[in-house]
């Protein structure tokens, strides 16, 4: 079987266009797809972060499920991921792991210089990532 595909995700537009576009290479290559909700839980917070990672968690499994729907109509093999760490290394650490043939995440388009001063996860990805990184461009307001 191919590698599978791991695609960053988190419900917003560009992580959808992000979505069609990995669904198209699942499709393609016969790749199984990992969708990836990463999150990190600030240390600062001491104690409050027992409610704060359920919520996230419960966040999580809701945005999964709008990616799982499309997966299911697309027929494409699939398995879901909640990682607590913060984004890009935990989108790097589940490829790793899994021996991902490329990380698929979306873009607001921002300008590079942005990218890099507000550590924006596409540009963190194609910096620390040793596997292929697709980024999928926000789509074009109609």
């Amino acid at each position: 079987m191919p590698s599978p595909i791991v695609l960053g995700y988190d419900a917003s537009d560009n992580a959808r266009a992000a979505l069609d576009k990995a669904v198209e290479l699942a499709k393609t290559t016969g790749s199984k797809l990992v969708v990836v909700f990463a999150y990190e839980i600030p240390s600062a917070w001491g104690g409050e972060t027992g409610d704060y990672r359920r919520a996230v968690k419960e966040l999580g499994e809701q945005t999964a499920e709008h990616a799982t729907e499309r997966l299911r109509e697309a027929g494409v093999e699939y398995e879901v991921e909640l990682v607590p760490e913060r984004p890009a290394e935990g989108l790097v650490h589940v490829a790793e792991r899994l021996g991902a043939s490329m990380i698929v995440v979306g873009t607001h388009g921002e300008h590079p210089i942005a990218g890099a001063i507000l550590g924006s996860v596409p540009h963190k990805l194609l910096h620390i990532s040793s596997i292929p990184v697709l980024v999928v461009p926000e789509p074009e307001p109609e």
